[in-house]
């Protein structure tokens, strides 16, 4: 009757059911070729009906260890890309390998360049990804060359073989309109990021519901877009504000978005939140110290580095994940940028 090795099996368990020593089994792990042939096979034999330590070994005799764990991001001139560096950072630095940042500034044509460097001999033992673009053709050449990856904060639709870690988007979406419900607004502008982006969809769907639940029409000329800049705020804010019957709250895509926002009712002589309510989203540092203090969706950026690192590390190590998608919670950080609403502007 054949032996077998748990899935959690150890090297001294292949040397207990092949009936060699652990030095021997370590040799056979490492190509070494100081051991018998007939030997070498026998231990061969049994890592290979192991299963799990058998594509532990396969990947290790794959390649060997780069040492070095690359990210990809947009960007390094806003808050959102720190904070998720920041979270990697802080599990690299526990192991001993070193982290490789590459800066696409948005564009399509350097998430390719980063990926051609990959495949054309560039060193990595994984990835941690923050696309603007999230194309699937990455995922799929990653896989093929056995590269293991996470998604971060994920642009687009994945499919559920592809791990990555986001953030509750429809549920932030929804407690932002909740809580400016709750303080009497009616009138409720939202200002998302790209129409095309996953986590646009999701927030404005969050508030869609949230306005849905109260009774409350959709009014389209309260839902703008544009990109996640202060630009996109302030100009947007300036096209609400100049409507007939503006607004009395404007939730924003962002916590960037917001100040833009700030900019265009200061311009005009209008005071938040006495004369206009305001929520962000994300809640970088700056949120904070605004004044007046931005009430904002905390959307847990180091913490998504973090779990993102960690579900890393786990692939690198040809360990299984507990899930292939995880969603930390969003939740709301009342500051003092809203009011109970009253005559309107």
């Amino acid at each position: 009757m054949k032996q077998s090795v748990s899935k959690r099996g150890t090297i001294a368990s292949i040397a207990s059911i092949a009936g060699v020593s652990i030095p021997t089994v370590s040799r056979v792990l490492n190509n070494h070729p100081d051991v018998a042939p007939e030997t070498r096979k026998h231990v061969e034999q049994v890592i290979e009906e192991s299963g799990f330590i058998r594509n532990r070994v396969k990947q290790g005799l794959r390649k060997k260890s780069s040492g070095i764990v690359d990210m990809l991001v947009p960007g390094l001139d806003n808050l959102y890309s720190i904070e998720i560096v920041r979270g990697v950072e802080e599990v690299v630095s526990r192991t001993n390998l070193r982290l490789a940042l590459s800066v696409t500034h948005d564009t399509l044509q350097l998430e390719q360049r980063w990926l051609t460097k990959i495949l054309n001999g560039g060193a990595t033992d994984g990835a941690i990804l923050v696309l603007s673009h999230g194309q699937q053709q990455y995922f799929d050449t990653l896989y093929q060359h056995k590269i293991p990856f996470v998604v971060v904060d994920q642009r687009g639709e994945l499919g559920p073989d592809i791990p990555s870690v986001g953030a509750t988007n429809w549920f932030g979406g929804r407690t932002a309109t909740e809580h400016l419900i709750s303080l009497g607004h009616r009138r409720i502008a939202v200002i998302t990021g790209p129409p095309s982006l996953r986590c646009s969809q999701d927030r404005l769907a969050g508030y869609r519901a949230a306005l849905d639940n109260a009774g409350i029409p959709v009014d389209p000329a309260l839902i703008r877009s544009g990109e996640f800049v202060q630009e996109t705020g302030y100009d947007q804010a300036c096209a609400l504000i100049a409507l007939s019957e503006p607004p009395t709250a404007i939730f924003t895509g962002n916590d960037v978005q917001a100040m833009g926002v700030y900019n265009a009712l200061r311009a005009r002589g209008l005071h938040i939140p006495h004369d206009m309510s305001v929520i962000g989203f994300d809640d970088v540092p700056l949120a904070s110290i605004l004044s007046p203090a931005l009430t904002t969706v905390r959307q847990p950026l180091m913490e998504m580095g973090r779990v993102g690192t960690t579900m890393l590390l786990r692939l690198i190590a040809g360990e299984p994940l507990d899930s292939t998608r995880v969603e930390l919670t969003t939740t709301l950080c009342v500051r003092d940028s809203c009011a109970v609403y009253h005559s309107g502007i």
